[in-house]
């Protein structure tokens, strides 16, 4: 009698399961955004959600949620019910430098969520303000090298990409500059912009309106090739760094436990979505790269790079904030 009431629970477990992936999604199914609004990531992933909201036949509204280097929207988005109706986008910042840099990180970027598929690639930008007098990365090296903790670059938080990217760029091209951490994107191009900072390594769809408008200058792009929404910006490996490729991926995950049934069905949504010519147009204006992995793929990635950017961070010694 006990296996028997075992196996019929195991049974209306499934059942249960099944059933309700075929009635998802019955209600909104909120998109948590770990960064600051009006920012790189709002930019490309607010389009990607409109279209997807077509094919589920729901409302995908983005919550912003801010702080800590990403690690605040992440946690809540490890936290939520598994199911289906809490999303978190992810990044190279996100879930595999944080690892590194905060050892007491309140989620796990392996264990604690159920990857979809990362919909993005982004390579970065070096770019200066107007004011600073180099105009191609040679000349930005010379500069920094008769100035040593002079030049001034701007992140979007300790341990992130942008900071992570920048003491890589540091290492390769022996020079020493001063790390000003932001509280976000936006900010942080507010002063860069405005001149209260010298430097930044930030994300196309970030950076490339300003620099369009003429108040900041490009002086390479952290890609193995020129872009295509950019073919004047040299790469920085042909401007004096070879092999300098810096960027960042854009995912979306579910908590863990999300069942597979819904994981499957909003990553056929996610293709979908990404092969229509709206999002396309959005993503190549911005000189970013649609992707389209797998879950499996997704999670092979996040695994990988948290790998490769636990070396840059031993060596570059680089500590969380106090």
């Amino acid at each position: 009698m006990r296996r028997a009431c075992l196996v019929f629970g195991v049974i209306a477990c499934a059942l249960a399961s099944v059933a309700a992936a075929q009635s998802y999604p019955a209600k909104p199914i909120r998109v948590i955004n770990p960064y600051t609004a009006g920012g790189g990531i709002d930019a490309i992933l607010r389009p990607l959600t409109q279209k997807m909201s077509d094919g589920l036949k729901q409302t995908m509204p983005v919550d912003n949620r801010p702080g800590a280097n990403g690690m605040i929207g992440m946690e809540l988005g490890a936290k939520a019910p598994p199911d289906g109706y809490t999303l978190v986008v992810g990044t190279t910042g996100s879930l595999c430098m944080n690892a590194s840099v905060y050892p007491k990180m309140r989620y796990d970027p392996v264990k604690d969520f159920a990857p979809i598929s990362n919909f993005a690639d982004s390579a970065f930008i070096l770019s200066v303000h107007p004011s600073v007098p180099a105009k191609n990365v040679k000349e930005l090296i010379a500069l920094a090298k008769a100035q040593p903790n002079k030049l001034t670059y701007a992140t979007f938080g300790v341990g992130s990409s942008s900071h992570l990217g920048a003491e890589l760029l540091s290492m390769l091209a022996g020079i020493r500059m001063i790390h000003i951490p932001y509280k976000g994107t936006v900010p942080m191009n507010t002063d860069l912009v405005a001149g209260n900072v010298m430097m930044s390594l930030d994300s196309m769809q970030s950076v490339m309106p300003f620099i369009r408008a003429g108040r900041l200058r490009a002086l390479g792009i952290a890609a193995e090739k020129r872009s295509p929404a950019a073919p004047d910006i040299p790469t920085i490996s042909e401007s004096g760094v070879p092999g300098f490729v810096v960027g960042s991926w854009y995912g979306l995950l579910a908590p863990a436990n999300t069942p597979r049934e819904i994981v499957t069905r909003l990553h056929a949504e996610i293709i979908k979505a990404l092969a229509s010519a709206e999002v396309k147009e959005r993503f190549q204006s911005f000189g970013t790269e649609t992707v389209g992995s797998t879950p499996e793929e997704f999670a092979a990635l996040i695994r990988s790079d948290i790998e490769k950017w636990a070396k840059v961070v031993k060596v570059a010694g680089i500590k969380p904030e106090e």
